[in-house]
């Protein structure tokens, strides 16, 4: 009787192991169930993998999509220009423009602490960048002036945004003034940076005119990397700076 009973599980085991059945059956699956499971995550590595490597192009493309023209024309015309002109052999050699300071000074701000935030909002509107407020080193009692009391607003710009700003100075802002002849090609320190004095900031399309209480000045210093004022003349004049003639 045990006999019959083994036998008849032993012939029960060989059908479900024809049929694909018993433990062979769940070691296979196992395995194709393992294997679908790394190609899947494989294919998905694979996937994911060319869109990270499509974001990165895609991102620095949107990013410099838009460069600044004065820039782009510093690289492809300038650059080669001054070479020719200084004879310089690198290019590396040629002076370019470090920064760009633009300052306003408010001294009627010791009694009305409103042309602070006002100038503040313009210089953000004129360079694109929120301005520093300037502040008195010391006390100074005729002028009713106290030490670290706020007294002006200033922004430095740099790469793109020093570019932009002096595009439209350059090609915009200056030309709206009132019988402009040019500037003066004597305001250089004599390392080759140039300070540009500016009357009225409305001469800027950025600035509302209806909105101005008080018609302010600011300065702008043009940092270079030249090394002689012949040289920042020469830079700033490929630029486009409209130096007078006489």
């Amino acid at each position: 009787m045990a006999d019959d009973k083994k036998k008849h599980d032993d012939e029960k085991k060989d059908k479900k192991h024809a049929h694909g059945e018993g433990p062979v059956t769940d070691a296979k699956a196992h395995a194709e169930a393992k294997a679908g499971a790394q190609q899947k995550k494989k294919r998905g590595k694979e996937q994911k993998g060319p869109a990270t490597i499509q974001a990165a192009p895609g991102k620095a493309k949107a990013k410099g999509e838009h460069p600044a023209r004065l820039r782009v024309a510093y690289r492809e015309q300038i650059i080669p220009a001054l070479m020719k002109e200084f004879g310089y052999k690198n290019p590396m050699q040629v002076p370019k423009v470090e920064k760009v300071v633009v300052n306003m000074g408010l001294g009627e701000a010791i009694s009305n602490n409103k042309l602070i935030e006002q100038a503040e909002e313009q210089m953000m509107a004129i360079t694109g960048q929120k301005a520093v407020v300037t502040r008195s080193r010391k006390s100074i009692a005729n002028f009713k002036l106290r030490e670290n009391q706020p007294i002006g607003v200033m922004a430095t710009l740099r790469k793109e945004r020093m570019y932009e700003f002096l595009d439209r100075l350059l090609s915009m802002a200056l030309p709206r003034v009132r019988d402009f002849k040019g500037v003066s090609g004597k305001s250089f320190d004599g390392k080759g940076n140039y300070t540009l004095g500016i009357k009225e900031q409305i001469i800027f399309p950025e600035i509302n005119y209806d909105r101005i209480e008080k018609i302010k000045g600011m300065n702008v210093t043009i940092v270079t990397t030249a090394r002689s004022d012949e040289e920042g003349r020469a830079l700033l004049r490929y630029l486009g700076m409209p130096f007078r003639t006489a």
